[in-house]
């Protein structure tokens, strides 16, 4: 009989590496059993533990290939029109296009973006290699409860909560006093030098497309960028192997990211698995080759008084592909006070959200499990408390 690897932790709640601040209050947490999907694949292809079976109302609809909606049904945003000039008409038009897929549907592609193909196929290649380890290797680098950094499920807290169809593997970058040495695997021999670059890279891009997401709302363009401060920036890996009861099961549970921007890169060959809510349907989206996906986070939401809102999302799995996804989230710095900005507030658009520290949105995010948009409750005035 061939044990399945799993985690079994009973362990002090350990200050959250991606929050520079004070450690939080010291708590047990038990989580439980948690099987390594890869390994239930590989021993076990039949089984589907019990605490990864959702509610009915949970599981997803699985879709054909003839139901998925085009990419031309996403909006597209070609990189390269933003180059010929801000008086020309392509970037006008590139512009108001950008303009209408932060308003309207929070998600959006960008092709031609610039970053070198190579670069992207090197990052994909090291992801993998790093998957493919055996489950002792990565164990090496586990993903304490409580913690967000390191190999594993993140966003666990009970031992009854339901688990996501993934095995994750999540890394702080930026600012560097984030990082966990020792969660950083030497094996791919090329990963870390290889995450280096890629990661500097969708750095430029995150800053670039905030300039632009703030010329389509009237503002400088700079606005956002000396507002953030040195702006937090992580990467998670998440790799989704085949599931022989997708029906069952979700890749990754709803959710809404805390980010300011985040910048999803599929792998290639990988299932479709992505789907955003949209007028309360979900919507699975094909990503187009090369392209990058760019979705909208609360931090974005709240500044903007919800005129431009982060959508829903999640992931379904597949039965006989799988699915590698890597996914960098661009923040502000923990140190910044968030809050809707006056351009947006007037007396047809009432404050929305309250005034915050953003490490303590962050901590509010990271120790909450993913439960669709509950996390920005922590921001949102309600009206019912006005009286």
């Amino acid at each position: 009989m061939v044990e399945v690897g799993s985690f079994q932790f009973i362990v002090l709640l350990l200050p959250l590496e991606f929050v520079s601040m004070a450690p939080a209050s010291i708590s047990q947490i038990k989580v439980g059993h948690i099987d390594d999907v890869q390994e239930l694949r590989k021993f076990k292809p039949a089984a589907i533990p019990e605490r990864f079976i959702r509610d009915m109302a949970e599981r997803p609809t699985l879709t054909t290939t003839d139901t998925l909606l085009s990419s031309t049904d996403i909006p597209v945003i070609d990189f390269s029109q933003f180059l010929k000039g801000k008086k020309t008409d392509e970037f006008q038009f590139e512009l108001s296009k950008l303009a209408a897929s932060c308003q309207d549907w929070g998600f959006f592609q960008v092709i031609n973006h610039g970053v070198d193909l190579s670069l992207l196929e090197s990052i994909e290649k090291s992801a993998m290699e790093f998957f493919d380890l055996p489950l002792e290797e990565k164990q090496k680098y586990a993903m304490a409860p409580g913690t967000i950094q390191g190999y594993g499920q993140a966003f666990v807290f009970s031992e009854d909560q339901k688990l996501d169809w993934c095995n994750m593997f999540a890394l702080g970058l930026i600012p560097h006093f984030i990082r966990n040495p020792k969660l950083w695997p030497t094996k791919p021999a090329e990963f870390s030098d290889t995450l280096e670059v890629y990661s500097q890279e969708i750095r430029k891009l995150c800053q670039t497309l905030l300039r632009f997401i703030s010329m389509t709302l009237g503002l400088n363009e700079d606005v956002f960028d000396n507002m953030f401060g040195e702006a937090v920036q992580a990467v998670r890996m998440n790799y989704y192997p085949p599931c022989s009861r997708p029906d069952l099961v979700l890749g990754l549970s709803p959710h809404s990211d805390g980010s300011a921007l985040t910048v999803l890169q599929q792998g290639k060959d990988s299932s479709v698995g992505l789907q955003i809510l949209r007028h309360n349907a979900w919507v699975p989206v094909r990503p187009l080759p090369d392209a990058f996906i760019i979705n909208v986070g609360d931090t974005i939401e709240v500044l903007t008084n919800g005129k431009y809102k982060s959508v829903e999302h999640r992931a379904v799995t597949h039965k006989e592909k799988d699915r590698l996804s890597i996914v960098t989230f661009y923040a502000p710095s923990y140190e910044i006070e968030l809050g809707p900005m006056p351009e947006f507030l007037d007396e047809n658009n009432p404050c929305r959200y309250r005034r915050y520290n953003h490490g303590e949105y962050s901590k509010h995010y990271v120790t909450s499990k993913l439960e669709g948009k509950k996390t920005l409750d922590f921001a949102r005035i309600h009206p019912n408390n006005s009286s």
